[in-house]
């Protein structure tokens, strides 16, 4: 759901301001009257298609509402066929200008936000888009049959109004520099979508959306395509010039990873990112890579990285004492996997912000201390010391000396190792049942498993498919798994999503961990309420400092750049490349067919 909340903005802090766009510290690129974003080519001509695979792992999907709780929507429905009040680009980390609203007026008191919604604006439907879709949208996000994270997302909005025809205004409960960015970027529907139904029961119904394509022959499966719609409303807006440039946009899925690669070799799509090391150093070779058939390409960016890593679901008994959490993660040899199965490839994730100035270093810095110090009888004590660093392999150190800290670790939690297991004092011996919906992992997370029965804990894999994955995760019916999650340069709102301590009990929401604790709620607001990006970055490092030191998850790895197998002929990029981008979204959105592709 981030996704849409990137493309916003932070309030300005004068007082009473309406423009063309805002950023969250002044820091506005383009001008009122600017004509096109400088990383996109305005006279890119329309038509063709792009055919890609999906960088998420679903198997099929069964809803066209991308809104609800249960079941799975076809990837890149959102971003295609929905809209926000304001856009973002990816040049300016928390910059955004008009999309459906033409100009922004926040109050002096920073207490409300009112949005002037362009009289351009139309849905697929031909269908203006008006306030009163604008309150529709937020009452059906917000109420019992959206997807619960919603309500957290939009928990500190006290309420909206339609003030006029075209006319909407956002109430806060709190002057909360964030709150115009997290309301800028909701997506906007129609209110005639789904006739009236209950919202949960909107499931076949084709969106009626804003966005620049449409679904036109609509069936549930597993492939999708989305057509440009012709009569789109918002082909000239300077934001939109460039974008967009195919008349259709196919998303294939494939039931395993050597289907779709093969896929890719036999032209039945053109585009693919891959996440897996090993098929990036071995298979990306031979004739049609040799030839330009298919182009092997690393693009650079200059995105925060992911965040990658063995999760712990804290709400279960066996994971509640911090000492078992850190020995666990003690029997992770990265360096082992990097030398052995990564080709040297990734780089070692530190903290929740990797590669960002987000993350901790050393000991906290003053500006650190001035967060820590109002909350240190809520804190850990080593909390005030260095910064957590992944254990490493390296000699002089070994797995073996990170497996007698491990035990000794779980010695002082209760678990001693008798009878051919680590037992408590009950006698239960200790096992964990990984949650998997990768069998590619398997080869990855076989030396942890090894590690740990040196311990005398048995780790057992549970591969299921996606679906039933998500399904599990929603419900937090698992005890390990592992989870991705894209660095940010804007990071928000959606950090109460991922570590508020109202979202470790809400189902469907994005924190699986379970964590629930004061100060990362009390740093979390920090963020949030950030005026200038010192504040935020010091803010961000010292909830980093504080997540780390609550172990709540075995940091893996992450890559510097995207890796993208491509068949070259049927398009043309871009000449510039942007700083932070979404590798898929940059391809979809911005290159271009070739004569050939039309």
């Amino acid at each position: 759901m981030r996704a849409w909340l990137l493309f916003v903005l932070a309030l300005w802090v004068g007082p009473t301001w309406a423009a063309h766009a805002y950023a969250q510290f002044g820091d506005i690129k383009y001008p009122p009257g600017f004509t096109h974003f400088d990383y996109v080519n305005p006279q890119a001509p329309k038509g063709g298609e792009i055919r890609m695979v999906p960088p998420t792992r679903p198997t099929n999907f069964d809803k066209f509402n991308p809104f609800t709780l249960k079941g799975t929507a076809p990837f890149g429905i959102g971003g295609l066929m929905f809209e926000s009040l304001l856009t973002g680009n990816s040049e300016e980390p928390t910059t955004a200008y008009g999309l459906l609203a033409d100009d922004v007026e926040v109050a002096a008191d920073k207490k409300s936000a009112t949005f002037r919604i362009n009289p351009k604006a139309r849905f697929n439907d031909g269908s203006p888009v008006l306030a009163a879709d604008v309150v529709h949208s937020f009452t059906t996000l917000t109420g019992k049959l959206a997807a619960p994270q919603f309500k957290t997302i939009y928990a500190e909005v006290k309420g909206v109004t339609a003030v006029g025809e075209r006319t909407v205004r956002f109430d806060f409960k709190n002057p909360n520099p964030e709150l115009p960015l997290v309301v800028g970027g909701m997506p906007v529907f129609s209110r005639a979508w789904g006739g009236g139904k209950p919202f949960d029961q909107i499931t076949t119904d084709v969106p009626i959306g804003s966005g620049p394509y449409k679904l036109v022959n609509p069936r549930m499966g597993r492939d999708i395509t989305y057509t440009r719609d012709p009569n789109y409303w918002g082909a000239d807006l300077p934001v939109r010039k460039g974008f967009f440039n195919f008349d259709r946009v196919t998303y294939r899925i494939y039931l395993d990873e050597t289907a779709k690669f093969e896929g890719l070799k036999a032209g039945e799509f053109d585009y693919m990112r891959e996440f897996t090391s090993r098929n990036w150093a071995r298979q990306y070779k031979g004739k049609q890579f040799d030839s330009g058939e298919i182009v092997k390409r690393a693009f650079e960016n200059k995105n925060p990285g992911d965040f990658q890593g063995y999760v712990f679901n804290a709400r279960n008994p066996k994971f509640k004492d911090i000492r078992v959490r850190q020995a666990i993660g003690l029997a992770v040899d990265f360096e082992w996997l990097n030398r052995q199965l990564f080709y040297g490839l990734y780089k070692r994730v530190e903290g929740y912000f990797p590669n960002s100035e987000f993350h901790a270093e050393g000991l906290p810095s003053p500006e650190e201390l001035a967060l820590l110090e109002p909350l240190r009888d809520k804190l850990r004590p080593e909390v005030f010391g260095p910064a957590v660093v992944s254990p490493s392999t390296a000699p002089p150190g070994s797995l073996r000396d990170n497996l007698r800290k491990a035990r000794d670790l779980l010695a002082q939690a209760g678990w001693t190792y008798r009878d051919g297991a680590l037992r408590n004092d009950k006698g239960e011996p200790f096992t964990i049942e990984f949650l998997n919906d990768q069998p590619s992992l398997i080869r990855v997370a076989t030396p942890f498993q090894t590690a740990l029965q040196k311990l005398g804990i048995q780790m057992t894999f549970r591969t299921v498919d996606f679906s039933l994955a998500q399904q599990r995760m929603d419900n937090f019916d698992f005890e390990m798994t592992t989870v991705r999650l894209p660095g940010s340069t804007a990071p928000g709102g959606e950090l109460l999503e991922l570590f508020g301590s109202e979202a470790a009990t809400t189902p469907g929401s994005r924190n699986i961990w379970g964590i629930s604790d004061p100060a990362v709620d009390a740093l979390v607001q920090k963020v949030v309420s950030a005026t200038t990006r010192p504040e935020l970055s010091a803010a961000m490092r010292a909830l980093d400092r504080v997540l780390s030191h609550g172990y709540y998850s075995i940091p893996q790895y992450y890559g510097g750049a995207f890796l993208i197998g491509y068949r070259p002929k049927p398009f043309v990029l871009p000449d510039v490349i942007p700083p932070y981008y979404d590798a898929d979204g940059w391809a979809m959105s911005t290159w271009w067919a070739s004569p050939a592709n039309k």
